[in-house]
């Protein structure tokens, strides 16, 4: 098992911002893709598929994390906390809704080693 951390962020556009929102979203990967710890940061947009038909909304980044740690750095930049509260917390801003989970792969119960 490992310490990484999957996030997977959900945005929900405001009508007719779909693609503005998207466009800022992509901006934001170039610098995050230089953090240290940043594995994979990818901005999705939903597409349809009669083998895919789950609901979500229609913008997802993809991000792994090599820790912890990494990741909750990247949410404490400048350029992020900047990027909500802009786009997502103003009230003229592009997301109506977003959601932000992260995820490991290790069980519960899992006896990793320690190493000091």
């Amino acid at each position: 098992m490992s310490k990484k951390v999957y996030c997977i962020a959900q945005f929900l556009p405001k009508a007719g911002q779909e693609a503005a929102l998207f466009k800022v979203l992509q901006q934001l990967e170039p610098n995050t893709l230089r953090e240290d710890g940043c594995l994979q940061y990818i901005v999705t947009r939903q597409i349809q598929s009669p083998f895919a038909e789950g609901k979500s909304f229609p913008i997802v980044f993809n991000e792994i994390w090599a820790d912890l740690a990494s990741f909750e750095a990247h949410c404490q930049r400048s350029g992020i906390k900047q990027f909500f509260e802009q786009y997502c917390l103003a009230e003229n801003g592009l997301a109506a809704e977003w959601n932000v989970c992260i995820y490991s792969d290790e069980p519960t119960d899992f006896d990793a080693p320690t190493f000091v």
